[in-house]
């Protein structure tokens, strides 16, 4: 029986635990925290603690469709995590490496196990923009006087607490918006995340006007936390967006953006008394100020890792020169990388651009609910890629990362199979043709979500 590669499936059981995907969005979107004795727990690490271990269990045992690649390499990331911190910090490792791989896989595993259809996945897509537009005044509040009501009002409430209220400088004549988030630039992660989840994926789900609006909020709403990192996100997203409207006739239109964007790097890279990535880091940053230490936070960073290729530093501070007093790394793969080790960034990089590569790959034809639920994702997943070159997550945004990455899954799971030895496979796998009430079946079916599968076989469908 030949192999149809890189199609998507809606799996024959594409029943899941869905009611668990609201809940843990309010999770992340609700910074509760508290002590229980010595333990430092938020509502969504409750719920993770409560969900992860029998997800993963019934992901790796094919419950929510088949295995893929990527559950291997991230769940080999986690562990690393435990053996680097086992090297570098033996007497934490039971401490950092369970909560780490908690939150990690446990976001992951909801929304693997939680959205196994495209109506799943707009269900999800609704209650994101519905997250951010319930931010947006307190945004607005916060942007003006500094201070996240909010997280304010949860501080106030006896036993329970929240992430910390920040003092940061204003830019642009404004205080930058953290809402409910460790960071403003968590803030602007999210928003970011959901732009082209509301503007592309949602296009049949809401008119025009409303679409336009929303997404404008969106926007809005990521611009407040004066995140370059975000801000470039959307942008980029805004630009692939108008890219494949322009040339939406021509089928090597990302091929031809690939060549002019190599060829504009070269060109900067050969003209200019600067590399290409010293001039794009000096104009996606706010100030020239800001792009000169994080090019120089990468370079001490990459001279850690040489230092440490496979163990990493773990939790021990990083080696830099004396007059930088801060250990901050706003570089999410540079600080796995130098935590857990060319094998601990490896595994998660390695996960992630399998599935993209998947994702992009997939042909679901111009117009259709998956395409545009794809093309969403695809968008939404190399927006973030930029975005964690530029920013650490950690906390609640940190799950929320691989809870996007996850929801992407079923989309890339094989089609389902049906023995057909009298049949022979159609010639054209990607335009096989539909099971007819006569005559052999071919070898490979897809239906609809929520349909019931066997039932349809049993009648001839």
């Amino acid at each position: 029986m030949t192999a149809l590669r890189d199609q998507p499936a809606e799996s024959l059981d594409t029943r899941g635990p869905a009611w668990l995907v609201p809940i843990y969005l309010i999770a992340v979107l609700v910074p509760i925290s508290f002590h229980v004795g010595p333990l430092f727990l938020t509502t969504l690490r409750v719920l993770l603690l409560a969900v992860t271990l029998p997800l993963l269990v019934n992901t790796l045992r094919g419950r929510y469709g088949p295995v893929l690649a990527t559950d291997w390499l991230l769940l080999g990331h986690a562990l690393w995590i435990a053996v680097a911190l086992g090297v570098n910090n033996p007497d934490r490792v039971i401490q950092q490496a369970p909560s780490v791989g908690v939150e990690f896989l446990g976001g992951y595993v909801v929304a693997r196990a939680g959205i196994r259809s495209s109506a799943d996945m707009l269900r999800a897509c609704r209650l994101l923009l519905l997250g951010v537009l319930l931010t947006l005044p307190f945004a607005l509040i916060e942007a003006r006087t500094g201070t996240p009501p909010i997280i304010a009002m949860i501080r106030k409430l006896p036993v329970l607490g929240s992430v910390d209220i920040l003092d940061m400088n204003r830019r642009l004549g404004v205080e930058r918006v953290q809402a409910v988030f460790a960071h403003p630039i968590h803030y602007g992660l999210f928003c970011s995340v959901v732009f082209s989840m509301v503007f592309v994926a949602m296009k049949d789900q809401m008119g025009d006007l409303r679409r336009w609006i929303a997404a404008g909020a969106v926007a809005g709403c990521g611009f407040l936390a004066l995140s370059s990192g975000a801000l470039l996100a959307i942008a980029l997203q805004v630009g692939l967006i108008a890219w494949a409207a322009i040339f939406a006739q021509v089928a090597w239109r990302w091929w031809l953006l690939l060549g002019l964007v190599t060829t504009v790097y070269i060109a900067i890279d050969l003209l200019s008394s600067r590399s290409g990535l010293q001039v794009f880091m000096t104009y996606a940053t706010f100030s020239a100020h800001t792009a000169y230490w994080r090019l120089t936070i990468l370079d001490w960073g990459l001279e850690n890792i040489w230092a440490n290729p496979i163990f990493g530093l773990g939790l021990r501070d990083w080696v830099r020169p004396s007059w930088m007093h801060s250990d901050s790394v706003d570089n999410f793969w540079l600080l796995t990388g130098m935590r857990y080790g060319l094998p601990g960034v490896g595994l998660l990089a390695a996960g992630w651009l399998v599935q993209l590569t998947r994702l992009m790959r997939l042909d679901h034809g111009p117009g259709t609910e998956l395409g545009r639920i794809r093309t969403a994702c695809v968008f939404t997943i190399i927006g973030l890629t930029f975005t964690l070159f530029t920013v650490h997550v950690w906390t609640n945004i940190y799950s929320f990362t691989f809870f996007v990455f996850g929801a992407t899954a079923w989309l890339v799971q094989p089609i389902t199979r049906t023995e057909a030895p009298e049949a022979e496979a159609p010639a054209d796998p990607r335009r096989a043709a539909p099971i007819r009430r006569s005559g052999a079946r071919p070898a490979f079916t897809r239906f609809p979500a929520g349909t019931d599968a066997r039932a349809s076989l049993a009648r001839g469908r």
